[in-house]
Order: structure tokens, then sequence, then C-alpha cells
């Protein structure tokens, strides 16, 4: 059964039959026999509500539809992708455990586990997601996780999660993998992750008005979570609110939409560059990209190649005046985040990656002069790609 079906075919109601599920506010429920109360809390019941910092109805709602798309056993909705991203990591981890690490990774995961991680006695290696030989290497005694993006943040690098699962499986390890650029279009889990974590801020969401995260995982692990006494989603708690939970839940059904629109924008903006000869565009769904086989042999292929593009201006200057001027000119918004309905323009190496250092940037190929472009679908993709080409060319002319 596809992804898309699954989505669908996950239906709560509300209380009085309604089509949609209710938004449960309640910070706390009743328990109808006490000695349940004490039991939830000593671990022997599972599955009650007890407290909205450790599950919700709207929430669990929300958190099984994703689950479903996923291929996940359970998940658990959160209120950020940090807050997804950094308790997944704490609870697999504690002072002296050793994590790998994808050295492409989002600009906040890199300061997380460069800047905070190690004040918690936890070791950290990065390596080049494109050579599995450099996760292998850098296994240790203490290792216990791996942790990459399936599509990298701003460089679209993708890594080999097939190979990387076997990878961990092998060593007992666990595989952590963010897959918020690429919801539908690859499924981690089907490829050997163990745990997949989300910022919903982004496409899951659609909008850019709220901010969210999620994992998915096996029932053990989200249980492990939400555990009243060692959970790192418990006791950090970052609490999803429920309404959030209830926006998000409606908008899965009209993500597989979304996602395939967002890529057909994005390949006619592709097709218009190309035949301007234009230089430096890195795009999943162009031969040329080096990961071009990889990503095909990956992605479930209804959805097309995404909807982010990354160009390479040569300079900084070149990249924040043609931001400008395509702001202008209405193409996009100069702004950070990504997966909106109209396109989203922002320069890296200044803004999303800018916590990690220039050496660093400069050492896992993070250009000055690098314009991320998250394409939206929202207008006419022809005329929006001729502003496009439009705009670059009068800079280009001077």
């Amino acid at each position: 059964m596809s992804k898309e079906q699954k989505i669908r075919d996950i239906q709560h109601f509300g209380e009085e039959g309604g089509v949609v599920p209710v938004i449960d506010h309640a910070s706390t429920s009743t328990f109808l026999d006490p000695n349940d109360m004490q039991k939830v809390f000593e671990g022997e019941i599972q599955g009650c509500y007890l407290y909205s910092r450790h599950t919700n109805p709207s929430v669990t709602a929300f958190s099984q539809k994703l689950a479903a798309m996923e291929g996940s056993e359970s998940a658990i909705g959160l209120s950020s992708g940090m807050a997804a991203i950094s308790c997944a990591v704490l609870q697999n981890v504690k002072s002296g455990d050793h994590i790998i690490s994808s050295n492409t990774v989002y600009g906040g995961t890199w300061a997380l586990f460069k800047n905070i991680l190690p004040s918690f006695g936890i070791e950290i290696s990065f390596v080049n997601p494109s050579e599995i030989n450099e996760f292998k290497n850098a296994i240790k005694e203490n290792t216990k996780l791996i942790y990459t993006e399936t599509m990298s943040n701003p460089l679209l690098g993708v890594s080999d999660i097939k190979s990387l699962g076997k990878l961990a499986k092998e060593n007992e390890l666990k595989l952590c993998v963010d897959n918020t650029f690429t919801p539908l279009m690859v499924s981690p889990i089907d490829l050997g992750a163990d745990i997949v974590v989300y910022s919903c801020t982004k496409y899951i969401s659609g909008q850019s008005d709220l901010i969210a995260g999620a994992i998915c995982a096996s029932d053990e692990f989200i249980s492990q979570l939400i555990d009243v006494n060692n959970g790192a989603a418990m006791l950090l708690g970052p609490v999803m609110d429920p309404k959030v939970a209830y926006d998000l839940y409606a908008r899965l059904d009209t993500l597989p939409i979304r996602m395939r629109a967002h890529s057909m924008a994005a390949e006619v903006l592709i097709k218009k560059m190309n035949k301007e000869n234009i230089d430096g565009i890195i795009y999943p769904g162009l031969e040329t990209f080096p990961q071009f086989e990889l990503f095909n042999s990956m992605k479930n292929n209804s959805f097309g190649n995404g909807g982010m593009i990354t160009l390479d201006c040569g300079t900084l200057e070149f990249a924040t005046k043609l931001a400008q001027h395509l702001q202008d000119e209405k193409f996009g918004l100069f702004a950070v985040s990504l997966g909106f309905s109209r396109t989203l323009l922002s320069c890296p190496s200044a803004s999303t990656s800018s916590e990690i250092p220039k050496e660093e940037q400069e050492k896992i190929g993070l250009k000055n002069g690098l314009l991320r472009m998250s394409i939206g679908y929202c207008g006419d993709s022809e005329i929006l790609a001729d502003r496009f080409i439009s705009c670059y060319n009068k800079i280009i002319q001077g």
C-alpha cells in the first residue's frame, strides 16, 4: 500500500461523530481507578492519558497519522524540529558515549552537537556523508548513534541510508535520519533507519505559520521517550500544542499533493535555467548532480525530485543582490525556512548555516555565494521562472 493511501486511511472522528477529530485542550486526565495512576507512574500501564506533557489525544492522532505515512510503528509530535533532534539523540546517548554525524547537517544541529553535547560528556565525530568508510572508520567502542540527513542543508547532498542502516545494524548502533527536506519522497525507515526526525515547520506544515517537530520510530523507542522517569520527551518538556497537532493532522492529507506541486514547479525553473546555460545549479533531478543515481535508487518516484534548488552564485554579494531583485520582482521572499506555498530565498553561509565556523564551511564545500531556493507552487510556474531568468540576466549584464 502506498504512503499516500496510508495517510488517507487514518481517520479519527470527533466526539459526536464529526469527520474531523476534536482539539483536546485538557492538561490533565481523570483516572476512574486511583490505583491506575500509580501504575502509570511506575511503568506498569502504558497507553493511558495522564498529563499533556506525557501524552495528549490530539497529539496522538497526529502522531499516528505521521507514523502511517513514514512506515514506522509509532511517532510522537513535539514542539519543534530541534526538540525532536535533541530528544531523539539524548534518549540514545549518555555521558561517555560517542556519536558519528554527517558534517553537512543543518547549522542548528551542528551547533547542538559541537557546542552543547560535549558539555554533557558526549563525544562527536563529524564525517563526510558521501563516504561510507568514514562512518565505518569512526566507530569506537563507545559509539551509540549514527546521525545524518537524507538530503543535506543547503548542499542537497544525499546520504546512502541503506548502506548506513546496514553498517549500524552490523555494529549494534542506531541510525537517526533527519528527513525534513524529503517527506514522502524518501522513506528512511524502509531503507534501514531506526529513527526519523522532522521539522514539521517545513513541508509537513506547508504554511510557515507554526513551529513543530516529530520523531518516528519503534513502539519501544517512543515509549522510552515518554517514560515518566527516564524519557527525554517527558522530562525535557518539549510539548506539542494540541491546536498545532490538529492543524498538522489535517495538513497531512494534502502533503502528497503539495510535494508533487513543489517538484513540478522546481522542474519548470530548472528547465529554463538550463536553457539559459546558467552554471552552478545544484538539484538532485539533474544528471550532473553527483549523487543522481543514488537519489534515484532511494526515492519514491511519484513525488519527483523535490522543491529545493541551490545555486552557486560565486559570491555572497551576487547571491544577496539576486535575492533582492527576485523579491522585488515578486519571484520569492527573502526569508529562512522552506516548504512554503511561495518561494523562499536565503543565503545559507550568512543565515541557516552561520553557526558553522567559516573554516568548517570551507571544508564541507559550503561556499559564501550559495543561494538556497525553496520553490513554492503558488502562481504560474512559467511566469515565475521567466521572472527568475530576467532578474539573473539583469545582474549578469550589469
